[in-house]
């Protein structure tokens, strides 16, 4: 995968388990669709990297980030929190806040499962808008749609609607796709479902 311009980069910080999955597909279409380029720590398997270095390098070349907060259940092996999430949320806002330049004008979108809820347990951020999905991968497009509509102010983007109605075509070709691609749905890399969303995006021009 090329690195993509910086002002259309878009960092998601978000769960990656099998529960998450609806919700993280609609986010990776979402952006897509809508011009931007999708970002995460899955874009490259690199064991010779320091996984900090990675997002510190993903967030440097991105002009936006998506970060979902909500998955701070306790683990149930060790009964401990899973906080990757809210830390590189704290990196992305610090880069906004001490950074130069460009770094100046991130813009972030910080999701949870319910709106108030983040004021149980990271308090400090309470001055954000923080947005509800509830689980709902319908709710996160609409959600991801008129946040990146707002972001970049003149031009066309499709409605949440439309793109929601979109997804579901999306979804229902997705087995095709793969077909197609010789992969299996349930096994995609986060590669191979972006380049998906595009080879069916051009399919539809």
């Amino acid at each position: 995968m090329e690195s993509p311009q910086y002002a259309r980069s878009v960092f998601i910080n978000c769960p990656f388990d099998g529960e998450y999955l609806p919700i993280f597909r609609a986010i990776v279409f979402t952006v897509s669709v809508c011009g931007f380029v999708p970002r995460c720590t899955l874009e490259h398997d690199d064991a010779s990297q320091v996984r900090l270095e990675k997002i510190y390098r993903l967030i440097g070349s991105s002009a936006f980030g998506i970060h979902d907060i909500s998955r701070t259940e306790l683990d149930g092996e060790n009964q401990l929190p899973r906080f990757n999430m809210p830390l590189e949320l704290g990196f992305f806002l610090g880069a906004k806040k001490f950074g130069s330049g460009r770094h100046r004008s991130k813009r972030c979108l910080i999701l949870d499962r319910d709106r108030y809820r983040f004021q149980k347990f990271i308090s400090d951020i309470a001055g954000q808008d923080i947005k509800a999905h509830g689980n709902s991968p319908e709710a996160v497009i609409r959600t991801v749609r008129d946040w990146l509509r707002g972001a970049v102010g003149q031009g066309k983007m499709p409605g949440g609607s439309h793109l929601w109605a979109r997804y579901q075509e999306f979804t229902e070709d997705l087995p095709s796709l793969c077909d197609e691609a010789q992969l299996v749905p349930a096994h995609l890399t986060f590669p191979d479902l972006y380049q998906l969303v595009l080879d069916w995006m051009a399919l539809l021009r």
